[in-house]
């Protein structure tokens, strides 16, 4: 089972988002029959059995064993990861495009490189695992707590000047290229003032 999978498909994001399959991809991080998950969520096997079908079929989950009951096979199922992410790519031409507006204050524009850093990840991902490569990458992650909106620009100037200086020195003519993305956004939950 994968840790995190990303969903690109159009047809498979749209069966992962119906309530019922979520709460069956939650539920099979543990494999399970469709009579153990009808028993554990008070719904009838048929019911799930078909929103399970559905599942598998768009590969989100996977066959783990088959026992014979009597005169009955007995499917056990799993997810095939423990989260997922559904891909930009999804929403095909009306995915989120950086390219459209750069404007580097814009959060809207934050949010379509997010997307877009989502949708190639997914493709990267998806070829190494073909490759049986591993994928090379970095990612920090922090908090900042700024005393003004002074002080916040100033750290982004500081910032933008540390990322280009390190960039000019290690970009070379030959070679892999490689992304990079720095973002500065309030946390989540934080109270948005005038000043802030």
């Amino acid at each position: 089972m994968l840790e995190v999978a990303v969903i690109e498909d159009p047809a498979a994001a749209g069966v992962s988002l119906d309530p019922v399959r979520t709460r069956l991809l939650a539920e099979l991080s543990v494999p399970a029959s469709a009579s153990m998950l009808a028993a554990r969520l008070g719904l009838p096997r048929q019911k799930l059995n078909y929103h399970l079908r559905a599942l598998e079929r768009h590969g989100l989950v996977e066959l783990v064993e088959e026992r014979r009951k009597g005169n009955v096979t007995e499917r056990v199922l799993r997810a095939t990861a423990a989260s997922y992410v559904i891909s930009p790519a999804a929403l095909g031409r009306v995915q989120p495009d950086p390219g459209r507006s750069p404007d580097q204050l814009s959060a809207r524009w934050l949010l379509a490189l997010a997307a877009r850093m989502v949708r190639e990840l997914g493709e990267l991902i998806a070829g190494a695992a073909r490759a049986g490569k591993r994928l090379p990458t970095f990612a920090v992650d922090g908090e900042v707590r700024f005393a003004s909106a002074a002080d916040r620009a100033a750290f982004a100037e500081e910032l933008a000047g540390a990322v280009t200086s390190l960039i000019g020195k290690y970009h070379a003519e030959h070679g892999r290229d490689h992304r990079v993305l720095l973002a500065v956004h309030p946390a989540a939950g934080t109270k948005l003032t005038r000043e802030s």
